[in-house]
């Protein structure tokens, strides 16, 4: 990641979340905005890859800027990184175009976790948040007991995406599963790609779709 938007209205945490970042991509050329209108701004004049994105903003709706960028630069990953772990928070942002959702309250060392994951192309979301996914999308979802499932997955394919629909990181599914993190994230590739969905909030639905919660 070389370009990061970092918009947070508080001076410390700021500087926190920039240490945050700085630890996972070295590398990354940071621009810090304490308003919406400065960060929308920054969006038409500069090129991201990443941008950390505070929520209750003062001066506007800061899902602007995720909706914007996910306009202007769909190659842009928007991460909220917040305090609010509440729905009309959470399910406006990821409507907008979030790609994850961070709560600020988590230890250090589980935010510099979700965050590179990034880099390996797992959208990161707190597991609480991940939670809240799913059963809102289990609400929504409507079952058809006659209806096949157009897509086949493996059985060992259907333990991973439960496992992932269910908020686990990789890791923790390789050592449930018995086996290495990079076997899991090959899996994940594979079934994401076979059931054409790009983050944990669409894998939860098709989990439920397909029936696997039953299990």
């Amino acid at each position: 990641m070389n370009q990061i938007l970092l918009l947070e209205d508080l001076p410390e945490i700021r500087a926190w979340l920039k240490s945050l970042v700085l630890q996972v991509f070295p590398a990354g050329r940071i621009t810090e905005c304490s308003r919406v209108h400065d960060a929308l701004q920054q969006v038409q004049q500069l090129r991201f890859d990443l941008a950390l994105i505070d929520l209750g903003l003062p001066d506007g709706s800061d899902t602007d800027v995720v909706a914007r960028l996910r306009d202007l630069q769909p190659d842009a990953q928007s991460v909220v990184v917040t305090i609010h772990d509440d729905d009309e928070h959470l399910f406006p942002a990821l409507q907008a175009g979030a790609y994850g959702y961070i709560l600020k309250e988590q230890p250090r060392e589980l935010i510099t976790e979700q965050l590179q994951r990034i880099s390996q192309g797992e959208p990161p979301l707190s597991p609480s948040i991940a939670r809240k996914v799913i059963k809102y999308f289990a609400a929504q979802a409507k079952p058809q007991a006659n209806a096949m499932p157009d897509v086949q997955l493996t059985e060992r394919e259907s333990e991973v995406l439960l496992r992932v629909a269910k908020g686990f990181t990789l890791p923790e599914i390789g050592v449930q599963l018995g086996l290495s993190r990079h076997t899991i994230a090959d899996y994940v590739k594979q079934i994401y790609r076979k059931l054409n969905v790009s983050s944990r909030a669409e894998a939860a639905l098709e989990a439920q779709r397909l029936g696997l919660f039953r299990r």
